[in-house]
């Protein structure tokens, strides 16, 4: 028996293939294996076989042969067969180990490693007791009826199981508290840490309340129950802080090795001293550390003038592994380089839905510029969202001097509160979100709260970037209300813990910025998440002729035209307005000129001469605007907010309490308005 055991040992050293691995056919080499570099033939010489590219797994491994295995395939195969009654008819063939290239490790070799350890756990506890140690139990174990099963059969064993799980009430309330359970059979002296857990956990719907189903098969399965909780003691929590800093360091440090290790393998390289590399401050994507072992190889190859190689796999040092993860961190921080949207990599299918939702800023289209007025609440904009986020070096130093993260526009409708926002993203070089209720809103439930999330974890990726919520008060406007949806409440209780998330990351530069019409709708605490709110009132007569010469900036006018005079006649038209008035008045130029070639062709037509034709790519000769049009037009176009409206007394009633250089006095409205 131990022979076959070491038999089976040396053919997977040798050719690296056994049962069970995921494969691609690449074909006959050409070349055999030189630097995991080989030329292919793109069809297979008889004619018969699988195709190029075409992926299988590997159910019989030939003793007597090895260099041959039998392959099921996922597609029918010309000329296949079914591996002796192991699979479908035409689905199997028998390939040379050198024509199939082995596939990453995914999913199922993870569920066959997780099947192998509960038969390795009875080997081993029968020679020396064991712990063994399960991270997020509910998640790993409970969506998994087999594991349960098999969990539940090692009660006699001399073994320890501890799983962890943390509550959804805790998760809600963000406490670092969790639950320990334990299921003792014997004595412990070993310890087996069952880390890779977390990725094999299967999806399975939240369940609430301490009663719920899931809970009871975790008491069940776990008599013992140690609840732990966070210190409370300032210097106790110092500690505790740290620990779980350090925590988290080695996790991502086992994790980018763990990755590492899987495209070094990919690429047919080795590294002997991997575990001297510093990768515990980030977590490292598989593109990025494709890029490292490219540059790393480049890097060895340049200052090492012989190679050594070992089971055809070239052996670099782990200073040019180090070298190279130094180069991509510089050209990450370097502010120069310009993130494409094709390149973010997003980590789910809901930061993939809202990424074509993002604006660059060279597509907004939007400047200061297009805005007439409003100069106060430019210069207020450019010192507290463009200022931060394009010199946050001056923003490093001290608490007080951090830059904002949220901004409330408030104002009647019409007054340049969105071309505000726009021409912010624009000016500070950021990407523009724009979010609203049918961007994250699902039918099913929970994944609306996911929609949040991913909001502020993309905004991250693409930073620096700007989060618009037009009609804020749509979205989180007062909880509490008898009609409002429990899903409602859910999805505003997430988009305010995510938005807390994201202020304590300090050197992301994200901004939050919201605009309304109704901010006497907004919950509390969303007011609390704005520290800075501007009103943005209607124009009076100078910030309406402000506006009038940007909108009339590229229009001919005639000699008589005065913007003064039109500025004082429109008292109470907003910025909209104002546009409306005069695309209004440019339209009666454009009705006469039409009006006369009717009746140049009627003239002509009742005198039998040929009508004049309009010369095709001749621009028509259009008179300039005059004063006339712009009265004519004021008989059609009125303002859309009355000044002395009760929306507008709450609004600046609204703006003394909570907007900027209010009297923060809370005043009760007149019932005669």
């Amino acid at each position: 028996m131990k022979s076959t055991v070491f038999y089976e040992i040396a053919i997977l050293t040798s050719f690296g293939l056994y049962a069970g691995d995921r494969v691609k056919y690449i074909g006959a080499s050409s070349s055999g294996l030189s630097g995991g570099l080989a030329l292919i033939s793109h069809t297979p010489t008889s004619g018969r076989g699988p195709s190029i590219g075409l992926k299988g797994r590997v159910l019989l491994v030939l003793e007597d042969n090895p260099n041959k295995v039998g392959v099921r395939f996922d597609k029918a195969v010309y000329g296949g067969n079914n591996l002796v009654d192991l699979c479908e008819d035409g689905h199997g063939y028998f390939c040379n180990v050198s024509e199939l290239r082995l596939e990453p490790p995914g999913e199922d070799v993870d569920k066959l490693i997780l099947e192998s350890l509960f038969d390795v756990l009875k080997t081993e506890s029968q020679k020396e007791p064991l712990i063994l140690f399960i991270r997020n139990v509910e998640k790993s174990i409970m969506g998994n009826f087999e594991r349960y099963i098999k969990l539940e059969t090692l009660k006699d064993l001399r073994l320890v199981v501890i799983g962890s799980h943390t509550s959804d009430q805790q998760k809600e309330k963000g406490s670092a508290s969790s639950s320990t359970f334990t299921k003792v059979g014997n004595n412990v002296t070993a310890l087996l840490d069952l880390s890779f857990l977390d990725h094999l956990a299967s999806r399975m719907e939240d369940h609430k309340g301490d009663g719920s189903k899931a809970s009871k098969l975790l008491v069940k399965l776990f008599p013992t129950k140690i609840h732990l909780q966070q210190p409370q003691e300032e210097a106790l929590l110092t500690d505790w802080n740290r620990q779980l800093e350090l925590d988290t360091e080695k996790l991502k440090a086992e994790a980018n090795r763990q990755q590492l290790r899987m495209v070094m393998g990919a690429s047919n390289v080795e590294c002997d001293d991997l575990e001297s590399i510093d990768i515990r401050t980030h977590i490292l994507t598989k593109e990025m550390l494709e890029k490292v072992v490219g540059w790393g190889i480049s890097h060895h190859l340049q200052k090492q003038s012989g190679l050594v190689s070992r089971n055809n796999k070239l052996v670099i040092d782990a200073q040019s592994l180090q070298h190279s993860l130094t180069e991509l961190q510089s050209v990450q921080r370097s502010p120069a380089r310009k993130k494409s949207l094709k390149d973010v990599v997003t980590d789910n299918e809901f930061e993939k839905m809202l990424l074509p939702e993002v604006i660059p800023p060279d597509e907004l289209g939007v400047t200061f510029d297009h805005i007439g007025a409003l100069d106060n609440v430019k210069e207020t904009l450019r010192e507290l969202v463009m200022l931060p986020l394009q010199r946050p070096e001056l923003f490093v130093k001290g608490q007080l001097t951090k830059p904002c993260r949220g901004l409330l526009l408030f104002g009647p409708p019409g007054t340049g509160k969105t071309m505000l926002a726009k021409a912010v993203a624009t000016e500070a070089g950021a990407n523009f979100i724009n979010i609203s209720m049918s961007t994250i809103a699902s039918k099913w439930f929970g994944e609306a709260e996911k929609y949040v999330k991913a909001v502020f974890t993309l905004a991250s990726k693409i930073s620096p970037s700007v989060i618009f919520i037009d009609e804020v008060d749509s979205m989180l406007g007062r909880r509490g209300k008898d009609t409002e949806h429990s899903a409602m409440r859910k999805l505003k209780n997430e988009f305010m813990a995510s938005w807390d998330g994201l202020r304590t990351r300090e050197r992301e530069r994200v901004l939050v910025l919201a605009a309304t019409n109704r901010p006497f709708d907004l919950d509390e605490a969303v007011i609390r998440r704005f520290p800075r709110r501007l009103m943005i009132d209607l124009p009076d007569a100078d910030q309406r002729a402000k506006i009038m010469k940007v909108i009339l900036a590229e229009e001919d006018l005639a000699p008589d035209f005065c913007v003064e005079e039109l500025a004082a006649a429109t008292d109470g038209y907003s910025g909209s307005d104002l546009k409306s008035l005069c695309t209004t008045a440019a339209y009666r130029r454009i009705r006469e000129l039409l009006d006369q070639e009717k009746k140049d062709k009627e003239r002509a037509k009742a005198t039998g001469v040929d009508p004049p034709q309009v010369e095709a790519g001749v621009t028509p000769y259009i008179r300039p605007l005059t004063m006339a049009d712009m009265r004519q037009a004021m008989e059609k176009v009125r303002s859309s907010v009355a000044s002395d409206a009760g929306s507008m007394m709450e609004l600046q009633q609204w703006n003394e309490q909570y907007g900027e250089g209010g009297t923060r006095k809370r005043t009760t409205l007149s019932y005669y308005m």
